[in-house]
C-alpha cells in the first residue's frame, strides 16, 4: 500500500472515530439522538418556500414552521451560522444565531456534522441576498451520521457503487430521487385510469407449478413440505384469464416478474409489469387503452407529451402510428411477405436476399418475425403500434379471420425497444391445446423457453371465455422513457447486482 493510501485510510479512520466520540459525548450528556422517537413537522422545504413567496407581498404575519432534514452544508462562524438541510422535497436554508438559541445549544449545533438529521422550529423570512430561509428558534438533533458523505463536488459518480448503495445515491443526487418519485406517479396514473374504467386490481401467485404465459427461462425453487419444484412466475397471464372465465370481466395486476435470462441496459432478472384483460373487446380496444395510459402518464410526470429521450425528440401525442408487421418489413426491406403468405420456401429465399440467419425448421411466420426484429425494430424511434403477427410466435393469440397464418396481436415500440404487447386473446380451447402441444414439441427439441401445457388453464377455457383483449406493459421501460433514463438500473431502486468478493 502506498504512503498516500495509508494516510487516506488513517484520516478516514480518524474521521469515523471523531463522529463516534461526538455521539458518546452527547449520550453522556443525556442527549442521545437515537432516543428521539417522534418529531412533528408542519411541512416540507419546497412547500414552505412556495407558500412564503405567495404571501410575502401581502406583508403577512410571521409564518412559523417546523421542518426536518439532513444537513448537507454548513458555513459561517462566530455568532451566526447558515445550514442547508434537505428533505424529501428539496433544500431549505437555516439561519441560526447564538442570541436566539443560547450559547450552549449554538455551540452544540456547530459541532453537528454533514449528514446529521435535524429538526428546526422557527419563522420564514428572506435574507438580504434574497434566499427564502428559516430563522431558527429551536434545533434538535434527530439522528447522528457516523459515516461521512461523499465529497460535495465529486459526489457519488461511480455507477456500480451508486446501484449498490442507493441510499447514498439518493442523498447525494437529487435528480435520482426525482426519477423514483416520477416512477411512483406513473404507476399511480395508470391505476387511476384503469380504476376509472371499471377495472379491478387483483393479485395472482408468484410461485407457479408451471412456468406459463410467456416464452422465457424461469427461476426454479423447491417447496420442502410438498416436495415439488416451483417456478417464479414469468407472467401472470394464464391466471388473469382464468378470472375473465370466472366473470370478473376487467382485471389488472401490477407486480414483479422473474426471468432467468441475460442482463443489459433493458433487462433485469426481476422487473415490474402491468397486465390487464378486458372481456368483450379485442386488440383494437387494447391499442386505444395502451396509448391513452402512456399519454396520461407522460402528461402527469412531465406536463407535456413532447419529451426528449437520450438526445432524441419523442412525441407521445395521440394517436400513435399504427403499421402492420408485413407493411413495416416491406417499408424497410422492400420485401412484401403478403405476396407469399404461408409459403416457407419463398420466405427462405427472401431471407437469403436479406442476409437473415434462419433455422431449417423455420416457417414463413418465423422468417417474417426475424426480418422484423433484425431490419425494422432498430428504426422505430417514435411510438409505433406494430400489429398482425405470425401465429408461430404468438401461441396465446386469436387468429385473424380469413388469414389463419396471422394473429390479432400488436406490440408497441418506441426508442428502438418494445414497451407493450397485446392480443385478441385466444378463447378456443381446441386450438389452444394444439398450440400448447406444438410448444411441447419445441421444448422436446431443445427450446427451453417454449411454453408448457397448462391443463387447468385449458379446462377453464372449456367452460367458456368471452371474447377478450389483453395487454402487458413493462413499467420499468416506460419509466426509463418518461424520465430520460439510459439504463433499466436507473429506474430500479435496487437492481440485481453480483455480490462483491
Amino acid at each position: 500500500m502506498s504512503k498516500n493510501n495509508e494516510q487516506q485510510n488513517h484520516n478516514t479512520g480518524d474521521l469515523l472515530q471523531v463522529r463516534r466520540d461526538k455521539l458518546s459525548a452527547l449520550q453522556e450528556q443525556g442527549n442521545d439522538p437515537f432516543e428521539v422517537t417522534v418529531y412533528n413537522r408542519t411541512g416540507y422545504a419546497k412547500d414552505i418556500i412556495e407558500n412564503f413567496e405567495k404571501v410575502e407581498s401581502e406583508n403577512a404575519e410571521e409564518i412559523n414552521v417546523s421542518v426536518a432534514g439532513r444537513i448537507m452544508s454548513k458555513r459561517g462562524k462566530g455568532k451566526v451560522a447558515f445550514i442547508d438541510i434537505h428533505d424529501r422535497s428539496g433544500k431549505i436554508q437555516i439561519f441560526a444565531k447564538i442570541d436566539d438559541l443560547g450559547e450552549d445549544v449554538y455551540k452544540g449545533l456547530l459541532k453537528w456534522d454533514i449528514g446529521d438529521i435535524i429538526g428546526v422550529e422557527g419563522f420564514v423570512f428572506r435574507t438580504r441576498v434574497g434566499e427564502v430561509s428559516i430563522h431558527a428558534k429551536k434545533v434538535t438533533l434527530l439522528s447522528k451520521s457516523l459515516l461521512p458523505l461523499p465529497e460535495k463536488y465529486h459526489g457519488l459518480k461511480d455507477t456500480d457503487l451508486r446501484y449498490r448503495q442507493r441510499y447514498v445515491d439518493l442523498i447525494m443526487n437529487p435528480e435520482v430521487k426525482d426519477t423514483f418519485i416520477k416512477r411512483s406517479l406513473i404507476i399511480k396514473t395508470i391505476r387511476e385510469e384503469l380504476d376509472n374504467r371499471g377495472y379491478i386490481e387483483v393479485e395472482t401467485p408468484i410461485l407457479n407449478t408451471i412456468p406459463g404465459g410467456a416464452a422465457a427461462r424461469p427461476f426454479i425453487t423447491h417447496h420442502n413440505t410438498l416436495d415439488i419444484d416451483l417456478y417464479l412466475r414469468i407472467a401472470p397471464e394464464l391466471y388473469l384469464k382464468r378470472l375473465i372465465v370466472g366473470g370478473m370481466e376487467k382485471v389488472y395486476e401490477i407486480g414483479r416478474l422473474f426471468r432467468n435470462e441475460g442482463m443489459d441496459v433493458k433487462h433485469n432478472p426481476e422487473f415490474t409489469t402491468i397486465e390487464l384483460y378486458e372481456a368483450y373487446t379485442d386488440y383494437n380496444g387494447m391499442m386505444e387503452l395502451t396509448e391513452t395510459l402512456i399519454n396520461k402518464a407522460c402528461l402527469t410526470v412531465n406536463g407535456t407529451d413532447q419529451i426528449e429521450y437520450q438526445g432524441e425528440q419523442i412525441s407521445l401525442a395521440l394517436p400513435f402510428k399504427r403499421v402492420s408487421m408485413m407493411d413495416a418489413v416491406k417499408e424497410y426491406t422492400g420485401v412484401d411477405f403478403s405476396e407469399f403468405i404461408g409459403d416457407t420456401e419463398k420466405a427462405k429465399e427472401a431471407a437469403k436476399e436479406l442476409n437473415l440467419e434462419v433455422k431449417s425448421t423455420d416457417t414463413w411466420g418465423n422468417i417474417l418475425n426475424t426480418a422484423f426484429e433484425e431490419k425494422v425494430e432498430e428504426n422505430l424511434v417514435q411510438p409505433t403500434l406494430i400489429y398482425d403477427y405470425p401465429v408461430e410466435v404468438s401461441p396465446l393469440t386469436k387468429r385473424k379471420k380469413g388469414v389463419p397464418e396471422i394473429v390479432e396481436r400488436f406490440e408497441l415500440f418506441a426508442t428502438r425497444r418494445e414497451l407493450a404487447n397485446a392480443y385478441s386473446e385466444l378463447n378456443d380451447p381446441i386450438d389452444q391445446r394444439k398450440r400448447f402441444e406444438h410448444q411441447l414439441m419445441l421444448r422436446d427439441s431443445g427450446d427451453d423457453e417454449a411454453q408448457m401445457l397448462d391443463q387447468d388453464f385449458l379446462t377453464s377455457l372449456e367452460y367458456g371465455m368471452a371474447p377478450t383483449g389483453g395487454m402487458g406493459m413493462g413499467i420499468d421501460r416506460l419509466a426509463m422513457l418518461l424520465t430520460d433514463s439510459a439504463s433499466i438500473r436507473d429506474v430500479l431502486l435496487f437492481p440485481t447486482m453480483k455480490p462483491l468478493p
